[in-house]
């Protein structure tokens, strides 16, 4: 275990060495805030106009069942969330195989104490490290929200369990990209092409056949992650993202195996 960790610890001090960790975190908090109040203002805009005299108004204390906090403010900031997630977290796994195979240095990893097996967890743990805290810094103001709105810790727990699913599946995606690439451009330009392409294959639904369009609609991402913006946790869901994580695994891991045999 300690070769291990020393491989989490030497990963996490190289990625907040770099100045992309700061940034990133910096970026995602920034633009989940920027979403948050503006998603807010909107919903208090509208609950004025419908609370006041020119629209009839509410008896005092009452607010009409469909605008509420969690379907005008919530909902949508998750979905905003996660498409920023699918354009910030390639720039957090870009490098991290990718610049040990441009660097030369895959080959003096491989000859350490460490297996292919330690070498690809140590990463993966790192990386979903990292993305955890950004998720927990992301989540700040729309915990607050929610806090406030009386929905519930429940609810708050179900929507971050499915944030940090989608980054680590993301996450996944990216690291994948970056164990077959020897450049930290091309890791990162195909670990956002494959993200695009499964978030959701929603706009294909009309050009196959309803058993085509169901199989597309199980292998997207949004769709899984949907749910745990409304609060709730499914299984099958939470099975989806650990497959992703788990053939992410093998393939980093076939990657490693290569530069063994070679």
């Amino acid at each position: 275990m300690r070769p291990l960790m020393a491989l989490v610890r030497k990963e996490l001090v190289v990625l907040f060495g770099s100045p992309v960790a700061y940034v990133t975190l910096t970026l995602v908090a920034l633009v989940t805030a920027l979403l948050f109040f503006d998603h807010l203002r909107v919903y208090n805009q509208i609950l004025f106009l419908y609370t006041s005299t020119v629209m009839g108004g509410f008896e005092s204390g009452t607010v009409p069942g469909h605008f509420n906090l969690q379907d005008q403010v919530f909902v949508p900031l998750m979905e905003q969330l996660g498409l920023t997630l699918v354009g910030v977290i390639p720039l957090v796994t870009m490098r991290v195989f990718s610049e040990e195979k441009e660097r030369g240095t895959e080959e003096l990893l491989m000859t350490t104490l460490l297996t292919p097996h330690q070498i690809v967890v140590g990463k993966f743990v790192a990386t979903y490290l990292f993305v955890s805290l950004m998720l927990a810094v992301s989540f700040i103001y729309p915990v607050t929200s929610v806090v406030y709105a009386g929905l519930g810790e429940q609810h708050i727990a179900a929507v971050f369990l499915g944030l940090l699913a989608l980054g680590c599946g993301l996450s996944s995606i990216g690291l994948a990209c970056s164990a077959f690439s020897t450049n930290q451009l091309v890791a990162a330009i195909s670990a956002y092409a494959v993200a695009f392409v499964f978030y959701d294959f929603a706009w294909a639904g009309s050009f196959v056949n309803e058993t085509v369009a169901s199989f597309l609609d199980a292998i997207s991402i949004n769709p899984r992650f949907r749910p745990f913006a409304e609060g709730l946790v499914a299984l099958e869901d939470v099975v989806y993202f650990a497959g992703m994580a788990a053939i992410a695994y093998a393939l980093a891991r076939l990657s490693l195996e290569w530069v063994r045999v070679r």
